[in-house]
Parts: C-alpha cells; sequence; structure tokens
C-alpha cells in the first residue's frame, strides 16, 4: 500500500512538473501564428496623401490627363476598403489582385512623374524657380517614400492576409521585435506603419538601418528605391545651388 502511494505522489509531482514547465514556456509569438487581420485604415490614408500630393503637382509633371490616375486609385479604393472590412482576413484572387493593382497605380504616377523632373532637371528646363523645384521634389520623394511602403505591406510573406494566417515562417523582412523576445510584446507583429518606417528610413539613409531585407526581392527592392531617392535628391540639390547662385 505505502508502495502504492508512494508511486502515486510520485506520477502526480511529476505531472506538476510537466504543467508547470509548460506554463512557464514563452507563447508563440504573434508574427508567427495566426492572428486577427489588420484593418486598411492606415493604408488608406497613405494612399489618400499620395492622391493628394499627385494632384498638387504642376500639370506638365502629370501623367495625362491628370484626373486619371489619382482617379483610378480612388475608385480601388473604394472597392478595396469595403471588402476587407472589419479587417483583413480572408482574400480572394480578385481582392489581392486589386491591392497590386493599386500599389502598381500609384507607382506608375508617380514614377512618370519623377522621370520627368529628372529629365527636365538635366535639361534645364525645370527648376527655375526654386521654391516650385524643392516643393515638388519633396512631393514626389514623399510618394515615393508611399509607393514602396505599399510594396514591402504587400509582399512581404505573402500579403497582409497571409501573415495574418500565419502560414509563412520565413520573413523577407526582419524586424527587431523578431530577434529579440524580451524586448517585444508576444502579440507585435509588423502592420503597415512598420513597413511605412522602413521605406522612410531606406529613402534617406540610403540603405537599411534596423530591418533587414532577407529575400532577394526585398533587396532588389530597396535597392532601386534608394537609387531614386538618392538621384532625386541629387539632381534637385545641385540645381536649387545653381538656382540660388544665380
Amino acid at each position: 500500500m505505502n508502495e502504492e502511494l508512494r508511486a502515486l505522489h510520485e506520477r502526480l509531482a511529476r505531472l506538476e512538473e510537466l504543467l508547470t514547465a509548460a506554463q512557464e514556456e514563452p507563447a508563440e509569438p504573434a508574427w508567427r501564428r495566426p492572428t486577427r487581420g489588420e484593418t486598411r485604415w492606415a493604408v488608406t490614408a497613405a494612399v489618400l496623401v499620395a492622391v493628394t500630393l499627385q494632384l498638387l503637382l504642376p500639370e506638365r509633371l502629370a501623367f495625362q490627363p491628370e484626373w486619371l490616375l489619382p482617379g483610378l486609385e480612388l475608385l480601388l479604393l473604394i472597392v478595396l476598403f469595403p471588402a476587407s472590412r472589419p479587417r483583413m482576413e480572408r482574400t480572394t484572387s480578385l481582392l489581392r489582385g486589386g491591392g497590386l493593382t493599386l500599389a502598381a497605380v500609384v507607382s506608375l504616377a508617380n514614377g512618370w512623374s519623377a522621370v520627368l523632373l529628372i529629365r527636365g532637371l538635366v535639361r534645364g528646363t525645370e527648376g527655375g524657380d526654386a521654391g516650385t523645384l524643392l516643393t515638388t521634389a519633396v512631393a514626389i520623394w514623399l510618394t515615393n517614400v508611399i509607393v514602396f511602403s505599399l510594396w514591402y505591406w504587400e509582399w512581404d510573406r505573402g500579403g497582409p492576409v497571409a501573415r495574418a494566417a500565419g502560414s509563412s515562417d520565413h520573413p523577407d523582412f526582419l524586424f527587431p521585435q523578431m530577434q529579440s523576445g524580451e524586448s517585444a510584446q508576444t502579440d507585435w507583429e509588423p502592420a503597415f506603419a512598420d513597413y511605412l518606417y522602413v521605406s522612410f528610413t531606406n529613402a534617406t539613409a540610403f540603405s537599411p538601418t534596423d530591418t533587414m531585407p532577407l529575400s532577394r526581392w526585398a533587396k532588389l527592392l530597396m535597392t532601386v528605391q534608394a537609387s531614386i531617392s538618392l538621384l532625386t535628391l541629387a539632381l534637385v540639390v545641385a540645381r536649387s545651388v545653381n538656382v540660388f547662385r544665380g
């Protein structure tokens, strides 16, 4: 009888140890497990800012007719926003294609303006007024930041819906919170604001800062963004200095 009680106590003690170990084991971080999807508010606000900046550009630098691409962007927003409410947890090929098309249209509109501005600076037909030149360049530069943040957000680990489903363990961007579990909350996961920050720092530092690109497409895209930003700023600053000296 005593041996049976002793064996029972040992089994109970072992079970208690296992339960304690399970409770002390750190929870899997949110970015690696299924979670609730993002809302589309932040993305919508960013695109509206981009549309506003595009409409404020001089007509000669806009894709003609100047209302076409901004109008298409607003139309896509009107379609995508209600379809993604309340959160982006389910998707279809149509919604996925719509999101990528929106990023592509914003890219086309801003790329067109950037090319015309750079061509005008090289030929000397742009930049007669330093104030107007700086304002135009800042608008294009800020829109470029939004453009690439959309691409990063849409492609990292398959996009926002795939990230919410936790379907990929291999991120394209390695955020600091992913590397240090002690300094990050267990419910942290990348949202659009994080990709906007990555885009902004890459456009200002011309290189990754705290977030590292891991996949080849992420490295290539960041290289393209840094190159565009560097070329635009270098030409604008040089032209502005010449205008002020003249």
